[in-house]
């Protein structure tokens, strides 16, 4: 559900739901010129294929669509745990970004909302695509929004997990 009450970096995210990896050696064009156009000054490093883990390349992008700095070295997902200022988990709102231990390294993506036990997020590189999973919140080592900007909306319950998967490892 899209709501005008949403940020725009969460409006262009959804915007961008269904976007995929090439499969094999190729590269989607998308997914790399989301890079170029942000340059390995904000990536923090060359990004030169879309097999390397991108949830943080896609963040960096979003929220560069509405001027807003990246994290330094964006596509590392842990580096986004210290970004922004850190949100409460009862004060959060959609919008948020969500960052998650995995085994071998970390995620990063946007809250959407919550149920009893996982954060409802809409990230890239979860299955190969952007797209919206379920991540346990014991998984969740920051939650952070950008400095200066208002933080619209509250804690948003998730009523139905009908056709939301859950995630253990979104490598």
């Amino acid at each position: 559900m899209t709501t005008a009450s949403e940020p725009a970096w969460l409006r262009h995210a959804r915007s961008l739901l269904g976007t995929r990896e090439a499969p094999g050696a190729a590269n989607s064009p998308t997914i790399m010129g989301w890079a170029k156009r942000l340059g390995a000054k904000a990536l923090g490093m060359l990004y030169n294929a879309d097999s390397v883990p991108w949830c943080g390349l896609f963040v960096a992008h979003c929220l560069a669509e509405d001027g807003i700095p990246a994290a330094p070295i964006a596509v590392r997902a842990k580096a986004w745990a210290t970004w922004g200022a850190n949100i409460a988990a009862d004060r959060i709102a959609p919008g948020a970004v969500l960052v998650f231990e995995r085994p071998g390294g970390g995620h990063v993506g946007f809250y959407l909302g919550e149920d009893k036990t996982s954060y409802h997020v809409l990230g890239g590189n979860q299955g190969d695509r952007v797209s919206i999973m379920r991540l346990e919140k014991s998984r969740c080592i920051a939650r952070r929004w950008p400095i200066r900007r208002a933080v619209i909306g509250k804690p948003r319950l998730m009523t139905s997990t009908a056709g939301v998967p859950s995630s253990s490892n979104e490598a």
